[in-house]
């Protein structure tokens, strides 16, 4: 009979995985708190949608500024301290907006200038943070650690944290900030139990002796690597389609599926817990079905639900929909992770995660200026005809790519079966 903790976490990724999953699970409960009790608090200090929205921006932009700084600095540095340092600022960031709320004095710029802040320090625990799992687990584990992260993320972030975070500030608005402060705090210390982890490796010399800028070498060597320049590409694209009819999708909710708040609550609820029965899946996936295949489904299951939600009116059939967004969303999420993993060498691991995430959110914040664009312009099933149109060109330009992608060797080292892990 296997129990409950060789089920989440298996004994073979090893005690310092254990610690990691256990602070990202943690700080994740944080974030789900204040996703909604950040909005809540900005609207009852401005009636402005253009303030309330720009919330969510101040944490966009904070990865367009400086996330390739990020992602330099943790590929020379201890990336373990990095992550507690960040996530230790994050925690200071919403103790002064307790004191601001506890006092009375709080204001909406304070609130914005809080989640700037807070946004910038995340940037840099966040890039560190996914340049630990190739250090703790064997290459092979990759796989099933991501889905156990993701899984965190599910829980915590999505399902857990927000209703937590609503009910919090009904009782007091700086309840669910405590709440949030005492999770990244857990998560500092979570983390500090794993052993020291190495500094990552210098840098190759450069050829001729020439230093080359670090963030520089970094952009250089995805020049120079196809399959995982082109793994890049399509999650930039990707982002950009998906989130132009995301960016409208509460309108398309309440006024084109006549579903109400609480239909539009219960439709993201759908994707989460499609999202947790994707991820809880991931192990028997892996094992038999190829990466390459299951990219193919994902991404095609991603320009379908699109075509989905353009002609349906239906709100049953946007609850299945949505239901399988999530499952095969976050397959692809872990696959996709777990690849550029592989390929990527430990001393670059920072950088190019940092290109992928610039790329994430740049291509959220294209989507959604398309998306409000487009619906202004030609109504609300429009942008999901323009996400259907714009994914299915992009899948059919990388179909073949796909295979050279998964196909593409390690870069890691691959240790044997029985090399030692901390049990």
């Amino acid at each position: 009979m296997v129990s409950l903790g060789e089920l989440i976490a298996p004994r073979r990724l090893g005690r310092d995985f254990r610690w990691l999953l256990a602070s990202s699970w943690t700080s994740n409960i944080g974030d789900g708190i204040a996703l909604s009790a950040a909005p809540l608090l900005l609207a009852s200090l401005t009636s402005s949608p253009l303030l309330v929205a720009s919330g969510a921006m101040m944490q966009y932009l904070p990865w367009l500024l400086f996330g390739l700084l990020a992602g330099s600095i943790a590929d020379h540095h201890d990336r373990r301290r990095l992550v507690m340092l960040a996530n230790g600022s994050r925690a200071v960031i919403v103790l002064g907006l307790v004191i601001f709320l506890a006092t009375g004095q709080v204001t909406v710029w304070i609130v914005l200038a809080a989640a700037f802040l807070y946004g910038t320090a995340e940037v840099f625990a966040d890039t560190a943070g996914s340049t630990l799992m190739p250090m703790l687990v064997r290459p092979g584990d990759l796989g099933i650690g991501n889905a156990r992260l993701q899984a965190g993320y599910l829980v915590g972030n999505q399902l857990a944290g927000p209703p937590l975070g609503a009910f919090l500030f009904a009782v007091g608005s700086f309840w669910p900030f405590l709440a949030q402060i005492v999770c990244v705090s857990l998560a500092v210390v979570l983390i500090s139990r794993i052993a020291q982890t190495p500094v990552p490796p210098k840098d190759d010399p450069s050829p001729g002796g020439v230093k080359v800028h670090p963030i520089r070498e970094g952009l250089q060597w995805l020049r120079d690597h196809p399959p995982v320049r082109t793994l890049v590409v399509i999650i930039l694209v990707f982002n950009v389609t998906w989130a132009a009819p995301w960016s409208i999708l509460v309108l398309y909710a309440t006024e084109h599926l006549d579903m109400g708040a609480v239909g539009f609550g219960a439709l993201t609820t759908a994707s989460a817990i499609g999202g947790l029965v994707g991820t809880a899946c991931f192990g028997w996936l892996e094992r038999h079905v190829s990466f390459a295949t299951l990219m193919r489904v994902c991404l095609s299951l991603e320009v379908l639900m699109h075509l989905a939600f353009a002609l349906t009116t239906i709100p049953a059939v946007a609850f299945v929909i949505m239901f399988g967004f999530g499952a095969y969303a976050f397959i692809w999420g872990t696959i996709s992770t777990t690849v550029r993993q592989r390929l990527v060498p430990l001393h670059l691991q920072g950088r190019i995660a940092s290109v992928n995430m610039v790329g994430v959110f740049g291509g959220l914040v294209i989507g959604q200026l398309l998306g409000g664009l487009i619906a202004q312009a030609w109504g609300l099933t429009a942008p999901w005809w323009f996400a259907f149109g714009g994914s299915a060109i992009t899948l059919l330009l990388v179909w073949r790519s796909i295979s050279h992608i998964a196909a593409a060797p390690p870069a890691l080292p691959a240790p044997s079966a029985d090399a030692p892990l901390k049990p």
